[in-house]
């Protein structure tokens, strides 16, 4: 099935998943914890239904990976190298706390690689996607399950001072030193995967993450903001790969550190410095796109 055809897929799916947890929403939110004290709600668990019967029904011949479904013990075999990873609501803390920047996540990994992605913000009713043939950002009208307003996105050459996205919920004491050697350096705060979006519009230019994540927390946007000439990679310069299992470190699909940007250029400097101190709050970095472009 080509790119396309999955794309579509992962839009209606995540449309479907949307709905769902809007209408949970609207007649009350119950949090329980799992075993590692992550909070999970009925519509944590009723959209990755959606999202798992349409997969199944329209890509059954593509394993998949989601959120609840590893923490009750259920992984797929992933090595034939392609497989989907979905977080159909992450931000659950911000989606408890009544705030609207919670998403619905699927993506297409091949070879480690994030190829498709679509990331859904239903309360916010805009919807993101990345494929080969580029990115987009539309508004989804939740009411009627439809998209409108398809428009072409792309990462640009970095502002000044630079602009660095961080988590509202997960803030760690590396990432505050980070964003403290980034000089005069505006700080943007927002919750869930749409840190990815925020770089893959040209909204933000940095986005660093030492805390812990995983990998369907990540992947959707990271997808997005690829196809929009954007890059992730390693604080090390190392690809920042998908399907991480059997770590001696660490869980199935745990992500480690990884630094977001817009532009090729600046994570390469970035990357060479380990910190933002050398890089000039008066000089804007001249190439606009990355390898992915």
């Amino acid at each position: 099935m080509q790119s396309q055809a999955v794309l579509e897929i992962f839009e209606r799916l995540a449309l479907e998943a949307g709905r769902a947890i809007l209408a949970i929403r609207a007649r009350g939110i119950e949090v329980e914890r799992k075993t590692d004290d992550s909070p999970v709600t009925e519509a944590d668990r009723t959209a990755e239904a959606v999202i798992l019967k349409g997969l199944a029904d329209e890509l059954a011949d593509i394993p998949v990976v989601a959120e609840e479904e590893v923490a009750a013990g259920r992984r797929p075999d992933i090595s034939g190298g392609r497989f989907v990873l979905v977080d159909a609501l992450d931000g659950t803390r911000e989606f408890i706390k009544g705030n609207d920047d919670f998403t619905v996540n699927i993506a297409l990994i091949e070879d480690g690689v994030p190829t498709v992605g679509v990331v859904l913000a239903p309360a916010r009713q805009q919807i993101w996607a990345g494929s080969p043939a580029g990115a987009i950002s539309a508004r989804a009208i939740m009411q009627q399950g439809a998209i409108d307003g398809r428009h072409p996105i792309a990462s640009q050459r970095p502002a000044t001072p630079l602009r660095v996205v961080a988590s509202v919920s997960h803030r760690t004491p590396q990432t505050d030193r980070f964003i403290a050697s980034c000089p005069k350096a505006q700080t943007v705060s927002v919750g869930s995967s749409l840190k990815f979006c925020l770089l893959a519009e040209g909204e933000a230019d940095l986005y660093p993450r030492f805390g812990r994540t995983m990998e369907w927390d990540t992947a959707a946007g990271d997808a997005v903001l690829r196809a929009a000439g954007g890059l992730t990679r390693k604080p090390d310069g190392q690809a920042f790969v998908y399907g991480k299992t059997d770590q001696a470190d660490d869980a199935d699909f745990a992500n480690g550190p990884f630094i977001c940007a817009g532009n090729e250029e600046l994570l390469e400097r970035v990357l060479a410095e380990g910190a933002c101190e050398s890089i000039p709050v008066s000089k804007q970095i001249s190439s606009g796109g990355s390898a992915n472009s």
